[in-house]
């Protein structure tokens, strides 16, 4: 037998054993509804884990290189500090650039918390410079040393106690994408082997017949085997349809719309969804593999 005609055989199935297996009833049921419910599930966990890396890697680089010195000084001092702040950055080795931001900047980077119209020349607001690395980086301790001599109101923000935090948070929901995509193939063969022992032990007395007649318990098996993995694929593409859609129908990345805003695939991304419908049928395959002996072997 040709190679293509051996697979043509396995996928075209038996149709003696086939009879075997309930074409209707609730285990049909259990198995689509369960796969496409699961493989729904598991498009999110995989929108959730890779958004969650992007979020990271994004989070790591935007504030790797970038600090910011806060400058604290009566009005009439504060010009002075601040042109005292820039010489010092201008003298210190592995600082790219820094400039001080303006009123209309820091104005809109306290707009979401006290609103439009902030008056920023009524109020002891701070000053802040940006301060941009260079990829050596500078010695956040020595320049510390120097603003504490050169500008005593300046104090350095190197984003350090930010950026590690934000960046753990992440790689943990990245982790917990990958996790919750185990558990949910883990419930996947937990009800298909559930939903194969259900069809088993409803044709009890055709499986004893069949033994009666020569047919061993690999032949029996495989029927089972074959139509449980084909109703997984079946239900885990539908259901990888809709949770695909449903993601591409969540709002793009915004600046304003924070993370969850950025919840979905990108680019080569969108390639990682289609993988859950052939995990769903191999774990479809050796679940319902695995209930069929055991269900097989105690039988007398």
């Amino acid at each position: 037998m040709s190679r293509p005609s051996g697979i043509l055989d396995i996928l075209k199935g038996d149709a003696q054993a086939d009879r075997v297996v309930p074409r209707r009833g609730h285990s049909v049921r259990l198995t689509l509804f369960t796969s496409g419910a699961m493989a729904f599930l598991a498009v999110f966990a995989l929108a959730l884990s890779l958004a969650s890396g992007r979020l990271a890697d994004r989070w790591s680089e935007a504030l790797a290189r970038s600090s910011t010195i806060r400058i604290s000084a009566p009005a009439a001092q504060m010009e002075a500090q601040i042109w005292a702040v820039l010489e010092v950055l201008e003298q210190t080795p592995g600082v790219a650039s820094a400039r001080a931001l303006t009123e209309d900047e820091q104005r809109a980077l306290l707009e979401p918390w006290f609103g439009p119209d902030l008056p920023l020349e009524d109020l002891p607001v701070p000053r802040l410079v940006e301060v941009i690395e260079t990829e050596e980086g500078y010695d956040p301790d020595g320049l510390r040393l120097r603003l504490a001599a050169e500008a005593p109101g300046a104090v350095l923000d190197d984003h350090t106690r930010w950026r590690r935090p934000l960046v753990r948070a992440a790689e943990r929901l990245r982790s917990l994408g990958w996790i919750s995509l185990a558990l949910i193939l883990g419930s996947v063969a937990a009800m298909i082997t559930l939903a194969a022992q259900s069809a088993l032990a409803a044709n009890v007395k055709v499986i004893r017949v069949l033994r009666l007649v020569g047919a061993r318990d690999h032949y029996i098996a495989r029927a089972f085997v074959r139509r449980f993995t084909l109703r997984a694929l079946t239900g885990a593409a539908v259901g990888t349809a809709l949770g695909m859609l449903a993601v591409a129908l969540l709002p793009s990345a915004q600046e304003e719309g924070g993370f969850l805003t950025g919840l979905g695939f990108a680019g080569l991304h969108w390639l990682w969804p289609l993988t859950v419908p052939p995990l769903a049928a191999i774990t479809a395959f050796w679940a319902t593999r695995s209930a069929a002996f055991k269900t097989l072997r105690s039988l007398p």
